[in-house]
């Protein structure tokens, strides 16, 4: 099954450095490069949506906690960090 998951933008790699703007994102600790192509007006702190490397939406705080901790009680969490 194919499904977004959220984290927290925590760095934006300067444009110069990437093709693509990226970012670094926590995903409840653990830290991934993502792509940040998809929506330009992201922040550092901000909730975003990624599937498949991609930042998809931004999303506020209590979202990305509710949408984590279905993910914990499905015992999903393991196979996406």
């Amino acid at each position: 099954m194919c499904l977004a998951v959220p984290g927290k933008l925590i760095e934006i790699i300067s444009a110069q450095e990437e093709v693509f703007p990226t970012g670094k994102v926590s995903f409840d600790g653990v830290v991934k490069k993502v792509s940040l192509a998809l929506i330009p007006e992201v922040k550092i702190n901000d909730y975003v949506m990624v599937h498949v490397g991609a930042a998809i939406s931004i999303i506020d705080r209590d979202e990305a906690e509710k949408t984590l901790e279905i993910l914990r009680q499905l015992g999903e969490i393991d196979d996406i960090t």
